[in-house]
């Protein structure tokens, strides 16, 4: 049975807080299931926003884990914003989680796939 949305985002907000950066939930999504977007951003501006990665990037092995892709980089907010909320209208149960990860990269906060 995989971790429900709600908990693990509980924990990645504690992985955030605990290695001294800013984490908080800008949209909650539906508890059970919803999709999880992360918008990371850097102290100099800089913005990623990671969200699930395709199904073909799961491991059979290890099915509870949650996998993100990168999907998109920049400094232009409102591209970012503009795409979160076609998400919210393709999926209304979606969460987007916004991160400031301090001195920790990203990488090491969630598990991301290459494409």
């Amino acid at each position: 049975m995989r971790v429900t949305a709600d908990l693990w985002v509980s924990a990645l907000l504690r992985r955030v807080f605990g290695a001294g950066g800013f984490a908080a939930v800008v949209k909650r999504g539906a508890t059970e299931a919803g999709a999880v977007f992360v918008l990371a951003r850097g102290r100099m501006g800089e913005i990623a926003l990671f969200g699930p990665a395709p199904q073909t990037s799961y491991d059979s092995a290890k099915p509870d884990d949650r996998f993100f892709s990168l999907l998109g980089a920049g400094d232009d907010a409102a591209v970012f914003d503009a795409r979160l909320e076609r998400e919210k209208k393709f999926d209304p149960d979606i969460w987007v989680v916004e991160i400031e990860a301090g001195s920790v990269p990203v990488e090491e906060l969630i598990s991301v796939k290459s494409q």
